[in-house]
């Protein structure tokens, strides 16, 4: 159903005018996907019901047939949808979908194969671009400590390119103890860090356990020293002596396209 809206202060769309609040969107269970490709992948996805979406006269002719959902589809003009949301960063597409419980320690991992676990990484546009990397790579699913960020965050689902909404992820609790029970379970938990001693991930990677976890820390801190013991073992990314580190987000797509090639047979190197 198409809704045309002349007004920022039509009850029908005041939901919008919290799509930046993030404690109101949590508390009220939903999450906001924003700019046509994310919204397109959203309704491709079907895992998450959508209550509402709110265009611009030009996004909505982009949809054409594929605006395919039951939900209303409120249309109004861009200085209308730029009054009600407060910003301009969704280029006239923006939708409110059914947030799901989150999952905390149930294991469903346990039958995976190559997960990602964060530890401590509060940006969102990381946790997002994190996301977009494990999708990139076949990651089976991925493991939060509980300092980082909510991966349905506006601005992580956005920089995630809707990968948040393909790549399940749970909350490891307690954290880093929770690891141990993939351990138990045969996976081999890799420490991505720079520290000297380290062994270089080339090396590592062809010599490494048909079952993995690789974990990454927060930029600046990286991982605990808690989390350093829980590993199994520690890899480096070789670099220039005079770089300190690399960005958490380009360091696991490296991590993971040298690891991916010992369980996907499509990722040579």
């Amino acid at each position: 159903m198409i809704v045309a809206v002349e007004r920022a202060d039509d009850q029908r769309i005041s939901d919008y005018h919290h799509v930046g609040d993030a404690e109101w969107l949590r508390a009220s269970g939903l999450f906001v996907a924003e700019g046509r490709l994310v919204v397109r992948r959203l309704l491709e996805s079907g895992r998450f019901p959508v209550r509402s979406i709110l265009l611009t006269p030009a996004a909505l002719q982009a949809f054409g047939a594929a605006l395919d959902t039951h939900a209303p589809v409120f249309v109004a003009p861009p200085e209308v949808v730029d009054a009600i949301t407060g910003f301009n960063f969704h280029r006239g597409c923006l939708a409110l979908a059914a947030r799901p419980a989150d999952d905390e320690s149930s294991g469903r991992f346990l039958e995976s194969r190559l997960l990602l676990a964060l530890e401590g990484v509060g940006n969102p546009d990381n946790v997002g671009g994190l996301f977009r990397v494990a999708s990139a790579f076949d990651v089976d699913g991925i493991l939060l400590d509980p300092a980082t960020a909510d991966p349905f965050y506006r601005k992580a689902v956005r920089t995630s390119m809707a990968a948040v909404l393909r790549v399940p992820f749970e909350r490891a609790l307690p954290w880093p103890d929770a690891l141990g029970d993939y351990r138990d379970d045969g996976f081999q938990v890799v420490a991505l860090t720079p520290r000297h001693g380290s062994q270089p991930l080339a090396d590592f990677a062809r010599t490494a356990q048909r079952r993995l976890i690789v974990m990454v820390g927060a930029e600046g801190a990286g991982l605990s020293e808690a989390a350093l013991a829980a590993a199994d073992v520690r890899v480096r990314i070789p670099i220039a002596d005079d770089v300190d580190s690399l960005n958490v987000v380009v360091a696991a797509g490296i991590a993971l396209a040298f690891v991916a090639r010992t369980f996907r047979s499509a990722f040579p190197i």
